[in-house]
């Protein structure tokens, strides 16, 4: 769902087509290079750069930890959805969410990285994840929220890499991007429920759960394209296609629309419409709360990553007798 690896990555991520001390075939590298101008796809046994490997291995890993941690939040409140249809379509949601994290693992196994190690460098606090799941689900109006804020801007972030070189990338963000657009459907049409059939109260909490998801969400695309180490070069590789300041004014501009037909007031005074840009102004995000949450610092961090920890430690009696049943079957197909 969510994209900040490549911005949010360590200074070893240098901007270089190769791995430092590391010799490169001219011809293979102005062979790849031509292929990436003229808009071809790479597939998984193709020569790539280190370095254009690296990335995309930190950005896929981190895309497919999102998924899995993403259905924290909203899973705490499956049990407590308020009617049979509401716990039926959330209940498929999350269900979503772990699949697209299987389908990005697969995607991130074929640059040669195991799943095992993927999941061993979340667990060990190696890998990120998006910064807007270390936020709390305090009422059932912030599952409906999520839907539209953070899975609308979910939607704007990962539709240009439906068109990332790396083939299989782009493979499986078509389907992930389908199921998305649903996600932010329903969530919509939850909160335009409460806000046009349900009570004063419930208005009132759909109101502050906009309130507290509205900045974070602008901060999921990323920092500022003057702060983004990373991006031109993911760019020029064509792993990213459009930058995070685009990005998040194309999220701003829809999501103010939609707001109005909501009925919802977005916590930000400075939004206007500007003429001149064609666009809607809006005001400066607190980039040193993104840095916090980022940094292992947020309202949620630990409990998340411990929940997560916890799920796995409690899961390997599963992992270990599929393997057995696996091993059994092989065992008696080869006799």
């Amino acid at each position: 769902m969510y994209t900040q690896a490549m911005d949010t990555a360590g200074k070893e991520a240098v901007a270089t087509g190769h791995a430092a001390g590391c010799s490169v075939d001219p011809a293979l590298a102005a062979r790849f290079e031509a292929r990436i101008d003229a808009g071809e796809f790479i597939e998984a046994k193709d020569w790539m750069p280190e370095n254009y490997r690296k990335t995309l291995l930190r950005q896929i890993s981190q895309h497919a930890h999102s998924e899995i941690v993403g259905m924290l939040p909203e899973g705490n409140w499956i049990s407590r959805a308020p009617t049979l249809k509401r716990k039926v379509i959330l209940l498929a949601k999350v269900q979503d969410e772990a699949g697209h994290g299987l389908y990005l693992y697969s995607a991130a196994e074929t640059l040669g990285q195991s799943r095992d190690a993927m999941v061993e460098a979340l667990h060990a606090g190696k890998a990120k994840y998006s910064s807007i799941f270390n936020y709390p689900t305090l009422t059932w109006a912030d599952v409906g929220t999520i839907g539209w804020l953070v899975d609308g801007a979910a939607i704007m972030n990962q539709v240009p890499i439906c068109r990332c070189s790396f083939a299989p990338y782009a493979r499986a963000m078509i389907r992930i991007c389908r199921e998305e657009s649903f996600h932010q459907r329903q969530g919509y049409e939850s909160l335009l429920v409460m806000m046009q059939q349900g009570t004063d109260a419930q208005r009132a909490m759909v109101q502050d759960a906009v309130n507290r998801w509205w900045w974070p969400c602008l901060m999921m695309f990323g920092p500022p394209d003057a702060e983004s180490t990373h991006s031109a070069q993911s760019m020029r590789w064509g792993i990213k296609r459009v930058s995070n300041d685009e990005l998040r004014q194309r999220f701003v501009d829809a999501a103010v629309e939609q707001a109005k037909v909501l009925g919802v007031t977005l916590p930000d005074p400075c939004i206007q419409w500007n003429p001149t840009r064609e666009h809607h102004d809006f005001g400066t995000i607190d980039w040193t709360e993104f840095w916090q949450v980022v940094n292992g610092n947020g309202p949620c961090n630990r409990e998340r990553l411990r929940t997560r920890v916890k799920a796995w430690e409690e899961g390997a009696w599963v992992r270990e007798a599929a393997l057995a049943h696996a091993a059994k079957r092989a065992a008696r197909d080869a006799t």
